[in-house]
């Protein structure tokens, strides 16, 4: 999603009165986000783990909630920003935020140095010692992994790995590859581009064509652009989503934008390569832990009917598919209150003691 924030760069050069405005918004953010409950929580620091410093914050009402760790997207689009989007949820969890490897604020202490790796496989590996840490930091026996996009895709490789850690594994925006159906998914880019008039990403996408393994980092961002464009009304909330959680992020100076722009074009060309080959499929089927897939039904980027091809196939305990309403990829932040339900209902409960043990043996009907 690399594309979507470029435009922010224009934004460091604004005249003094929208900065004033943006001074005004972000001291109303921040008094929103004050928590002050006696067992509250609002922490954040550097932690070591996969041998460099990475950036971690939490925060929540009352240390005794559960925990729900955040597997952001991008490549590189920390979800630190979409803070005040979900506040609500931390009268019911203790949300652990975590900017990745190439990230956010963990890029701008590591300094892109050139020896340190940033594929798949050193995602997992850091995301397992950032469970680890936030587990016992809390003190908790185990905790809940909500993965997004990107994310998702080495989430339900944590996930499978290290079952130990989790109640259940969430994915939402979940990334199943981009090897399965390709062509049918291009053409059916090709065709809402064709409908809406929009000549240019006809062009650009019929020039660029359907096989992934070909793309380079830019006709990569060009398809992911055109295929939000083709959605008109979901291209148009998404975008105010991001703009606004950037500009008047709390906390958030110029410099910390400008980094955060850095790391989404860093960590996609480092990525790419990875990402262009991924299959959920090919990750395993058979997971340890309930697994929950919260889908935005509009979502053209990763599309229901895919993640429900792959929930499909799972062998899990337990395991839920649900659609969400008027929400196309970021279906978390764009319908925050509506995601919420859905974590009340069917994930926080299995952190209560009472929860029956996982079994193999049945596994219940999905919701629609």
């Amino acid at each position: 999603m690399i594309w979507t924030l470029l435009a922010f760069i224009g934004l460091l050069a604004v005249p003094t009165v929208a900065l004033a405005h943006r001074a005004v918004l972000r001291a109303l953010a921040r008094a929103h986000l004050a928590i002050h409950t006696p067992r509250g929580i609002v922490e954040e620091r550097y932690v070591r783990i996969g041998g460099i410093d990475q950036w971690i914050g939490i925060r929540g009402e009352d240390t005794n909630n559960p925990v729900l760790l955040l597997l952001h997207g991008g490549p590189g689009c920390s979800y630190s920003i979409f803070t005040p989007h979900l506040r609500a949820w931390e009268k019911h969890f203790t949300i652990v935020q975590w900017d990745q490897r190439g990230s956010g604020r963990t890029l701008a202490r590591m300094r892109r140095r050139p020896g340190d790796p940033l594929n798949l496989e050193q995602l997992t590996s850091d995301g397992a010692e950032v469970a680890a840490y936030a587990r016992m930091r809390l003190g908790k026996e185990r905790i809940f992994l909500l993965a997004g996009s990107l994310g998702s895709t080495f989430g339900i490789r944590l996930a499978r790995r290290r079952p130990d850690l989790f109640y259940a594994y969430i994915g939402t925006d979940q990334n199943v590859g981009m090897k399965r159906e390709r062509a049918n998914e291009h053409g059916k880019l090709i065709e809402r581009l064709h409908v809406l008039g929009l000549r240019k990403g006809l062009k650009a996408a019929e020039r660029i064509g359907p096989d992934p393994t070909l793309w380079r980092a830019h006709d990569f961002e060009t398809i992911a652009r055109w295929s939000m464009r083709s959605d008109v009304r979901g291209y148009a909330r998404t975008m105010k989503l991001l703009k606004d959680a950037v500009w008047y992020a709390p906390g958030w100076t110029l410099k910390d934008i400008r980094t955060f722009v850095a790391g989404m074009r860093y960590s996609l060309q480092k990525l790419l390569p990875e990402i262009v080959r991924y299959d959920a499929w090919e990750e395993g089927l058979r997971f340890d832990i309930p697994v929950f897939i919260f889908q935005g039904e509009t979502d053209v980027l990763t599309t229901p009917r895919l993640a429900r091809a792959f929930f499909d196939d799972v062998v899990a305990p337990v395991k839920r598919f649900a659609l969400i309403s008027d929400a196309g990829h970021f279906a978390a932040f764009l319908q925050p209150e509506q995601f919420l339900r859905q974590l009340l209902t069917d994930v926080r409960p299995l952190s209560q003691p009472s929860a029956a043990p996982f079994s193999h043996a049945a596994i219940p009907t999905p919701s629609q």
